[in-house]
């Protein structure tokens, strides 16, 4: 995302929802794209509400400057398959948790993509988020030299962080 201080830039990831109420679960995978200053968009693009819509976003996704896309959605969890079959940029599924099935149901059905139509597919619920958001950086640092430094300072700071923790047993 930009300031108003600071022209906009090209959105290189989308964060894609069913529905407003999955923010909760994605919005961890937007704090991460700020903190490695990755451009990204976020929208509600419902599979069985606004159908044309998520079409024509998938359609567009690539020539816009979209180098992967993350989807969002709870119960059947149609959205990251179907933007999937619409688009050839990967797209990283995140299973949200439902009331009744707690996210089972979602996982399954972001997880049985036909032979042919990819959906890489993270952990329900908010961890899953958040590595579709580190796997989305990870694909982009491949050929950026500065975000992939960023990327390794990161994971040296949980590697601290993890060592750390032998302190609090004692």
């Amino acid at each position: 995302m930009s300031s108003p201080d600071t022209p906009a830039r090209t959105p290189r990831v989308a964060i894609v929802l069913g529905s407003s109420s999955d923010w909760e679960t994605l919005r961890g995978a937007a704090e991460l794209l700020q903190e490695f200053d990755v451009p990204y968009e976020a929208r509600v693009l419902s599979a069985h509400r606004m159908p044309d819509e998520m079409f024509a976003f998938a359609e567009t996704a690539r020539e816009r400057g979209l180098r992967a896309i993350i989807a969002g959605a709870g119960g059947a969890a149609h959205l990251p398959g179907m933007v999937a079959a619409k688009t050839t940029v990967p797209v990283l599924g995140v299973p949200v948790a439902s009331r009744h099935l707690q996210g089972v149901d979602s996982l399954y059905s972001i997880v049985q993509m036909p032979k042919g139509i990819p959906v890489a597919t993270f952990a329900i619920g908010a961890a899953g988020a958040a590595n579709a958001a580190l796997f989305a950086v990870a694909m982009l640092a491949a050929d950026d030299e500065s975000l992939h430094a960023r990327l390794a300072a990161f994971r040296a700071r949980q590697t601290e962080a993890a060592r750390a923790m032998t302190a609090d047993l004692k």
